[in-house]
């Protein structure tokens, strides 16, 4: 650093390191994904995960696709295809879209892995032995022509909660309630006036209500939760019932007890399997590091810090079914912050792939930059309130925002530095007006991290376009490609001051926008890597393989102002962002 740069002040916030989970939502098996679904789990855990990764912290990002369930054996029925296949088939595709999307997971793998089996089964003894499983009957749902057991989500009828006619047989996506198939006023088949016969079949419960009073202190005790997951949540858990934790498949995870476990018509219960994957796949990932403990630094660890990111119909099973069971296991973290959205919509109508309401991830990136999307569902998606995409929208906020704004700072900043100087020039004295922008820049980065700490990224990213903004208004006053023509000096230390802004902007934007931030630091002069992205691996397992998704994520404290030094060569720039046409609404 020169003497002229060490007068720019440093941040006053210090950045203690952490040892993070991040636990996106397993997305389902049965297709590829749509915006609606990437908006609530996948993008804000890639937004948190980088972050804490650029300020040092030790993260591990785990998931996988839920791969369990009746809606699998009915679709895979459908399609004249074994469940196998069809899960094959959708996880390959979801993968793929995940990847183009840049999502940074330390592992995303499957529920139908041999170690998820033996992690599940694990828990589940743990919890019987522990008296929190208890065998009862309940009235089953089936098709009364074939006698075959109906999936819940396939079941319609009248929540008997709060009216709305469509209701799922395990959930209202109205009010949010979780439901089971017999609690509907005028069940039947969906998409038809099929009618459901209820038979009683024996299955194990899970306690619930044995966790109700130390469930409901603690979601009283996390203040700083977003409204909509307090409120989900107390709800629920004031009117706690034993849930079923088995049930008539033959699709999943075997039950591990005698008289079950060769019963093929009897399995462990999705929702029961799927949340232990957060558990399951980070012992994967240590055994494939072969540091089979290394999971317990987050699991075994008090001090460690788990962010939970899904869409809010998912909010209960993370704030009372998956707490339960962590609870009933006795020595496992339990969740810290659930970050949960709201939903997106289309022309007023939830994007739904049952309902054929959806715009493919695929679809988009075979058109559009990932960055472009990226941006979008983060300042303009439901992270408080549901918010309805539309395509002109998405075409004025990249035009706009991204060309207009911050890649038209990029830009003008880099040409004539490169054009003038071909390195970053050196600085003479700063004026007022340069020592206050750098320092307004660097209050900037402060807040962000700190916005981005506790989940708000509508509050981060806006705060990083204002000040881009801000820089871009410097530039046109002090208008440097004039100044050249008359003082040098002062024109590259205007270059100088904007250059290190730019710095600093794009280590605020590389966690939402990771493809231009990684180009622009090369820009830069840098030679290393800001932005990592994933990749797809084979891992071995049992003499069998499967497919994951990975990467080498090096955590290193970078948070802090640039120490972009004078006289460090600068390449040829390219533009960040390309300009969009208008589009037609269909």
């Amino acid at each position: 650093m020169t003497a002229r740069a060490a007068s720019l002040p440093l941040c006053s916030q210090v950045l203690s390191q952490r040892t993070v989970l991040v636990a996106p939502a397993w997305p389902y098996a049965n297709g590829p994904r749509h915006i609606g679904h990437v908006v609530g789990f996948a993008v804000p855990a890639d937004v948190l995960a980088r972050f804490e990764r650029l300020r040092g912290s030790r993260v591990l990002m785990a998931s996988g696709t839920d791969e369990h369930g009746t809606p699998i054996t009915y679709e895979a029925d459908k399609k004249g295809v074994a469940p196998r296949d069809f899960v094959d088939r959708n996880n390959a595709l979801i993968v793929e879209d995940l990847v183009r999307l840049g999502m940074s997971y330390d592992i995303f793998t499957r529920t139908t892995t041999v170690n998820h089996y033996r992690v599940t089964q694990d828990l589940f003894l743990k919890l019987y032995e522990k008296g929190y499983l208890v065998k009862q009957t309940q009235m089953g749902a089936f098709d009364p022509a074939t006698g075959r057991t109906l999936p819940d989500r396939y079941i319609e009828g009248k929540c008997p909660i709060c009216g709305y006619l469509e209701a799922r047989g395990d959930q209202c996506d109205n009010c949010g309630n979780q439901l089971d198939p017999i609690d509907l006023i005028d069940p039947h088949q969906r998409g038809s006036d099929t009618p459901v016969e209820f038979h009683e079949t024996e299955h194990f419960f899970f306690d619930l209500p044995a966790f109700g009073e130390r469930l409901a202190e603690w979601i009283q005790s996390h203040d700083k939760w977003r409204t909509n997951v307090r409120k989900y949540s107390l709800e629920f858990v004031r009117n706690l019932k034993p849930r079923a934790i088995t049930r008539d498949l033959d699709w999943g995870v075997p039950v591990p007890l005698p008289g079950w476990e060769d019963n093929t018509s009897k399995k462990i219960y999705v929702w029961f399997d799927a949340v232990i994957g957060y558990l399951s796949a980070s012992i994967e990932w240590a055994a494939q590091r072969h540091e089979p403990d290394a999971w317990k630094d987050w699991w075994e660890n008090p001090d460690s810090w788990h962010y939970y990111v899904m869409g809010k119909d998912n909010i209960t099973f993370h704030t009372v079914l998956w707490p339960a069971i962590l609870m009933g296991a006795g020595d496992l973290h339990l969740p810290d912050d659930i970050v949960a959205s709201e939903f997106l919509h289309m022309e007023g109508t939830k994007l739904s792939t049952s309902r054929g309401n959806v715009i493919y991830v695929k679809d988009v990136l075979d058109r559009y930059d990932p960055d472009a999307l990226r941006y979008y569902l983060m300042i303009a998606g439901p992270e408080n309130q549901d918010t309805d995409f539309t395509w002109s929208e998405f075409v004025r906020r990249n035009n706009d925002e991204l060309v207009a704004t911050w890649g038209n700072l990029v830009h003008r900043t880099l040409v004539n530095a490169h054009r003038n100087f071909g390195a970053v020039p050196e600085p003479g004295p700063l004026s007022a007006a340069d020592e206050t922008l750098v320092g307004e820049v660097e209050e900037a980065l402060d807040y962000v991290a700190q916005q981005l700490g506790e989940a708000r990224f509508q509050n981060a990213l806006k705060r990083a376009m204002a000040t881009a903004a801000k820089v871009n208004v410097y530039l046109g006053t002090e208008q440097p490609w004039h100044t050249i023509k008359t003082d040098r000096t002062r024109a590259g230390t205007v270059l100088y001051v904007a250059l290190r802004c730019v710095d600093n902007l794009k280590t605020m934007l590389t966690p939402f926008l990771p493809f231009s931030a990684q180009r622009l630091h090369a820009m830069l002069g840098y030679d290393d890597v800001i932005a990592p992205q994933p990749e797809i691996r084979q891992f071995a397992e049992d003499g069998s393989s499967h497919t994951v998704i990975t990467g080498e994520y090096e955590a290193v404290d970078r948070w802090r102002p640039s120490q972009l030094e004078a006289g460090r060569k600068l390449p040829p720039p390219e533009a960040l962002f390309t300009r969009l046409d208008d589009v037609e609404e269909e």
